[in-house]
């Protein structure tokens, strides 16, 4: 555990306003820890105590922090913030992202059963997964560093949304045509069945599909917009819903990201990364927050779901109706989470030409 200074996710700075009763939050997740029982490797096979082992000291670990991080929620909620020490700070961020703001695992196009604050997520099940279904990872082929680059989303018959700054890594500007193309040895798909394998069998119900064309890269926001066709053996779903007009009230509305969180110490303590999300990285993820701050007649909306890098390009849904209310593409530590307000962008000629599904 680091004892220096260190950043410090946008999510934890809000604590009260994630959870409301912090002592209620302490004692459950006591409670919580108490109840659960060790394993021992020692009476396993010897080809299987290795990692059980491993698996057994990553849970000590994280029990370890969440300890320190009821203590620090304990003292937020006699507030004694001044006393809390590194450990306990880390420990509420935890508490933050694992409860308050959590990056839930997606497999087989679906996620596990959510408590407490995120119970509401089951009620939307069938609508969650429909948005499951349009969201991909953008892979890249003849580049010369990356394999994958981002998410992107359908948002019409035969269009992908994402950031200028992924396209641009597979992608020029034509001068002598004024188009963006590919550029030379490289190609693009989008695959919605990146998922973290369950029993070691990947996700294979649904299949990518290719990138065919750069329909263009906006000027003015981070956005591009691109042209898809099914593989030979698969179809294109229909299009999500993409808001026409804004939400009858921006902050503090439920919303949820899909998209692909990767490992990025550009933004966070890299040790830190390593004991709560346990090295699991690169695949499907569903982080539900909230909006927290929208202008009007502004192009930025600000939420505070739990993303990292590989998240770029991700819909920003309202966990209300479904529909795609922006298009995240990055975030600053004690600022938050920034995306496109994509209703504000219903009369630019770039998205009537890409035929977005406007609702």
């Amino acid at each position: 555990m680091p004892n220096g200074p260190r950043n410090v996710s946008p999510v934890a700075t809000a604590t009260e306003q994630i959870f409301g009763d912090l002592q209620e939050v302490a004692a459950r997740v006591r409670a919580n820890l108490e109840a659960e029982i060790a394993e021992s490797a020692q009476e396993l096979p010897p080809d299987v105590a290795p990692a059980a082992e491993i698996s057994r000291f990553a849970r000590e670990e994280r029990a370890r922090v969440l300890e320190a991080g009821v203590s620090g929620l304990e003292k937020l909620a006699a507030h004694r913030e001044d006393e809390l020490d590194p450990d306990e700070s880390f420990g509420v961020e935890a508490i933050v992202l694992l409860e308050g703001r959590p990056a839930i695992l997606v497999q087989r196009q679906d996620f596990a059963p959510q408590r407490d604050e995120w119970s509401v997520l089951d009620g939307h099940r069938a609508a969650i997964r429909e948005s499951f279904l349009r969201v991909g990872r953008v892979e890249v082929s003849g580049h010369p560093r990356l394999d994958w680059i981002g998410t992107a989303f359908l948002v019409g018959p035969r269009t992908v949304m994402t950031n200028r700054h992924v396209a641009v890594e597979f992608s020029r500007l034509d001068d002598g045509h004024g188009r963006w193309t590919f550029e030379y040895g490289m190609s693009a798909q989008v695959d919605p069945a990146e998922e973290l394998p369950v029993d070691g069998v990947p996700n294979a119900a649904t299949a990518p599909y290719e990138v065919v064309e750069v329909i263009g890269i906006h000027p003015d926001v981070d956005m591009a917009l691109l042209r898809v066709e099914p593989s030979a053996d698969g179809v294109l779903p229909s299009p999500l819903a993409v808001a026409a007009d804004a939400p009858a009230s921006v902050p503090g509305r439920p919303v949820y990201v899909v998209g692909y969180p990767a490992w990025d110490g550009r933004r966070n303590e890299p040790e830190s990364m390593r004991r709560i999300f346990m090295d699991v990285y690169n695949v499907k993820r569903l982080q539900p927050g909230v909006a927290t701050e929208f202008t009007p007649g502004g192009l930025v909306m600000k939420h505070d779901c739990s993303t990292l890098g590989g998240n770029s390009g991700s819909p920003v849904f309202d966990l209300t109706d479904h529909r795609v209310l922006g298009l995240h593409f990055g975030g600053r530590y004690r600022t938050g989470n920034f995306a496109v307000p994509l209703w504000e962008m219903i009369d630019d000629p770039l998205l009537a030409e890409a035929e977005v599904n406007w609702v």
